[in-house]
């Protein structure tokens, strides 16, 4: 995530579309890119991007609503903060949003400046820069010692691998993009078309071990999703026949 003097992205959602561009006009102005979506599924996709800083979530929307896009986006460790938007006042549907893992709500209707000064607050409090320890399942990273536990133990990862993890899980639940890898793992000083990141993610799956609690999935021509791995089904009582 950037911080607040850098060129923010926002991803901001709502069913109507002149809402969005009311949102985005006025962001603009104050040097916020933003991006639109209309519907959930769009809206936990887009969500996934890591240059994604912030997404403002409308409540209601087609197909998935916000409670679901945020539900899903919190499974995968997806740790992006969320401001939620709603025309319904009730407190219970405040409150199942924040607990869903929302950082803050509107009620509608609003004053722009308003979305404008909770979206500050919640990028400031969620900065990345002041979290410097990171825990997915069963893998803790330090940021600052540039150290790595997994089940508390200390993994001794090369410099490289280390990297590729830590760019993985500060984007945890979103599409790290080869390219991404490349620029800030190699600074571009190898070849895109090698099979370097391939090798180097498939001795940190193996560094990592299956009890780690994180699964990295390859996303073919794309690059990669590092997300909590899902907990095995507990199996039903025996029936007898």
């Amino acid at each position: 995530m950037h911080d607040l003097d850098d060129r923010v992205h926002v991803l901001v959602v709502d069913d109507e579309r002149r809402m969005v561009e009311l949102i985005s006009t006025y962001l603009s102005r104050h040097e916020i890119r933003t991006t639109g979506a209309y519907d959930g599924p769009t809206a936990l996709q887009a969500a996934r991007r890591p240059d994604v800083d912030a997404v403002i979530l409308d409540l209601m929307l087609p197909e998935i609503d916000g409670i679901e896009v945020c539900r899903r986006l919190r499974e995968e460790g997806n740790d992006v903060p969320v401001l939620m938007l709603t025309a319904r006042g009730a407190v219970s549907e405040r409150v199942e949003g924040l607990e869903t893992g929302a950082d803050d709500y509107l009620v509608k209707p609003f004053a722009l400046q308003e979305v404008h000064a909770r979206l500050r607050t919640i990028l400031r409090r969620r900065n990345p820069s002041a979290d410097r320890q990171i825990t997915i399942g069963e893998v803790s990273l330090d940021r600052d010692q540039q150290r790595v536990w997994v089940e508390g133990r200390e993994a001794q990862l090369p410099r490289r691998e280390y990297a590729v993890l830590e760019c993985l899980m500060t984007n945890a639940g979103r599409v790290v993009t080869r390219e991404l890898l490349f620029d800030t793992v190699w600074n571009e000083d190898v070849d895109i078309r090698s099979n370097v990141i391939d090798v180097h993610m498939s001795r940190l799956r193996a560094d990592l071990g299956p009890a780690s609690g994180v699964v990295i999935t390859t996303l073919r021509g794309t690059g990669y999703r590092l997300e909590r791995a899902p907990s095995p089904a507990t199996p039903g009582p025996a029936t007898s026949s």
